[in-house]
């Protein structure tokens, strides 16, 4: 009996081809929108779309919970996307299964909220409206960017970075070519998006790839209306009409769609393209969207930066803005949500009202970041070749204050991280002081690797790496850097400070700078620096009266082991240290007394310092970090202080092993990882003990 080879070899072909048979956690098709509009199909028929202008409406309500709770939000661009999502699926929810006909993947984090709403429309996956007011709060699965590890039935692929999903899309849609499915992948993505490094790389591969054949038929949805989070992105950085005009050249086929907010042109082009990517898989389709961001209210309209954030701080302004965003009054179960914000207002206004004068002035506070502007602006007025590279993100910073007064020493990369560092590293070889500013999330992931170049290269950088650890706390976990000092503490030449608050950032950068010119002048080459800070608020100082900043030495900020026979050390930086304050504050109701050490100098902490306050608490150490305990600072210094053989007992205190969630506020998430004031106040107790 002879054997078929043929045969033969398409079953090994096919073995080859399979992969594992991982059941799609997505949920199926929803039902009809509660509230729908109508467009027509190129066929001559209609078909109903979620109402874009609910989506807004939608969006308003919903963000206007979570002001309430203390999170910031996203109007803009989702209120740009409304017309060109709803008319995604639109078209994707007619197929039998949607899953086995289209992968959604959304580049643009910042408009999942938009997603959220236009689902809850749907009743996708049993989504309701009470479901979105607790949008970003520590109950919600809803968070501030689309997380798969919170909602696996709602979003394909986690987002938030931007520039970080195209990628993933690009290999889920080599995955269904190898696989021999036809599913149509459509990946949305904004045009600040697009200036990422990771981003372009994608952008060229995919047609790269696909006129070989290896790619399932992808449509990119880019929404283009040259607005970033500070401002027009022509204006501020660069234009990107001639890269967006290059996505021909590159291999796309390109549908201008001159208008990305009109129902009909929006629909008629998007049922075009996903046809056209159908039909020739080897030609990736790109519809390149016009759109206004912040669409549907004037205010945002105009805004510089299209309403980016939610401008609405109380709902006494929401009627208007929500209506606006409609059109006209709201439909009932939206008149409803509108009116309990109202009453909810009005209760908390009559509170404060009636609420007693606070018997002590409240101590001062700021944000720990307004401190590096200050020594920034001396620096620059004392002659010192101080310059501002930002990518996108000064204002959040805490660094626009300085690019006010010194436009001209000013630069804004974009949102492009990596290049942001590799442009400050060319400056510092060329006699600079450079000062770098984004996201820690950002800078020490997209920016590791130009880091290392910098220093290789023997030219320095200075950074401001914000919004650390759980301190982004409503932006969810693709926002939240817990593993900044594992990241960079290695480094060869890196020296990162986490400053505990706005006195000490002024004094550690003002000292960073002039030891940078310092150092140059002498023929030396600067360690670069990474300051590592929160966005919440701070007291200004924590230093007790008369002490002084000494670079490398931990301040002992809290000591009240006087006459207590039970006592411990506990270290801490950046934003915990504010929240180290109550928990000794704790202990002292308990009798026991601490030794409150700020470790601001993590990967280089005082050993020295560290070893004569332990001596005085026997031996008893609890770290604390808004951080992994893998790799940070109680690492760190525990293993520092082995080498030079302290004999001590530790209880290192962060983040083990996982990722955060959105919250309203930072302390909910301390509080739920176990190490908020009152868990670090457990701790102690438990060692001591």
């Amino acid at each position: 009996m002879g054997v078929d080879v043929a045969s033969v070899e398409v079953a090994a072909e096919e073995r080859h081809r399979a992969a594992l048979d991982i059941p799609s956690p997505l949920a199926g098709n929803p039902g009809r929108p509660k509230f729908a509009a109508r467009v027509k199909r190129a066929d001559g028929s209609e078909l109903e779309v979620a109402d874009p202008r609910i989506t807004r409406a939608i969006l308003a309500l919903m963000n206007m919970n979570a002001v309430l709770g203390g999170a910031a939000c996203h109007w803009g661009g989702p209120a740009a996307f409304a017309e060109l999502q709803s008319s995604v699926h639109a078209i994707a929810f007619c197929a039998p299964d949607w899953r086995e006909a289209f992968n959604l993947v959304n580049d643009a984090g910042h408009t999942e909220n938009g997603l959220y709403a236009l689902k809850a429309n749907y009743g996708y996956d049993g989504l309701t409206f009470d479901d979105l007011k607790i949008f970003r709060s520590v109950k919600s699965k809803l968070t501030g960017h689309g997380e798969g590890h919170l909602w696996p039935a709602g979003v394909q692929v986690s987002n938030g970075p931007l520039g970080s999903s195209i990628p993933v899309a690009q290999g889920i849609a080599m995955a269904d070519r190898l696989a021999g499915k036809d599913r149509v992948t459509v990946c949305a993505i904004s045009d600040g998006g697009m200036m990422e490094g990771e981003a372009k790389e994608a952008i060229t591969a995919i047609p790269g790839f696909a006129g070989k054949g290896l790619v399932a038929p992808f449509v990119l949805i880019v929404s283009d209306n040259n607005t970033k989070l500070s401002g027009r992105i022509d204006a501020d950085s660069y234009s990107m009409e001639r890269y967006f005009r290059s996505l021909a050249i590159q291999g796309w086929h390109v549908i201008e769609l001159a208008d990305g907010n009109d129902l009909q042109a929006t629909f008629t082009a998007v049922e075009t393209a996903i046809a056209a990517a159908n039909a020739n898989p080897k030609k990736p389709v790109a519809i390149w969207a016009k759109t206004i961001k912040g669409y549907g209210v004037q205010q945002t309209e105009q805004s510089a930066s299209g309403g980016h954030g939610y401008p609405l701080k109380s709902a006494d302004q929401l009627r208007a803005f929500a209506e606006e965003a409609y059109g006209g009054p709201l439909p009932e179960p939206l008149e409803l949500w509108l009116r309990e914000l109202e009453d909810a207002h009005a209760e908390r206004a009559a509170k404060q009202a009636k609420a007693a004068a606070p018997a002590a002035p409240a101590v001062k506070q700021d944000k720990i970041q307004s401190g590096f502007p200050k020594a920034m602006i001396a620096a620059a007025a004392a002659g010192l070749p101080v310059i501002s590279i930002s990518a996108d993100l000064a204002g959040s910073t805490g660094i626009a204050p300085f690019r006010l007064e010194y436009p001209q020493l000013s630069y804004d990369a974009g949102v492009a991280e990596a290049n942001m560092i590799s442009i400050a590293a060319g400056f510092s070889k060329m006699g600079y002081i450079p000062v770098v500013d984004t996201f820690a999330r950002f800078g020490t992931t997209k920016g590791a690797l130009p880091l290392v170049m910098a220093n290789l290269s023997q030219a320095p950088v200075i950074a401001v790496f914000s919004h650390i650890g759980f301190q982004d706390a409503a932006d969810g976990a693709s926002h939240q850097s817990l593993n900044y000092l594992a990241m960079t503490g290695a480094i060869a030449h890196v020296q990162q400070y986490c400053p505990s608050c706005a006195e000490e950032a002024e004094w550690a950068l003002g000292q960073t700078i002039q030891r940078f010119a310092q150092e140059r002048r002498a023929g030396k080459t600067p360690d670069t620096v990474l300051f590592f800070v929160g966005r919440e608020p701070a007291p200004l100082s924590l230093r007790a009266e008369g002490d002084e900043y000494e670079w490398g030495k931990a301040m002992v900020l809290a000591d009240t082991t006087a006459d207590r026979t039970k006592r411990c050390v506990l270290s801490a930086n950046a934003s915990m240290v504010s929240y180290a304050f109550e928990a000794v504050q704790l202990l002292e109701q308990e009798n026991i007394g601490v030794m409150l050490l700020n470790n601001s100098t993590p990967n280089r902490p005082d050993v020295a310092g560290h070893q004569a306050a332990l001596a005085k608490c026997d031996g008893k150490l609890v770290t604390v970090e808004d951080h992994q305990v893998i790799g940070g600072a109680g690492c760190i210094l525990t293993a520092a202080l082995q080498e030079a053989g302290v004999a001590f007992t530790v209880k290192i205190m962060g983040v083990q092993g996982e990722f955060g969630r959105s919250a309203y506020k930072a302390v909910e998430l301390y509080d739920k990882f176990g190490f908020g004031p009152r868990g670090m106040a457990e701790a102690v107790t438990r060692l001591v003990k």
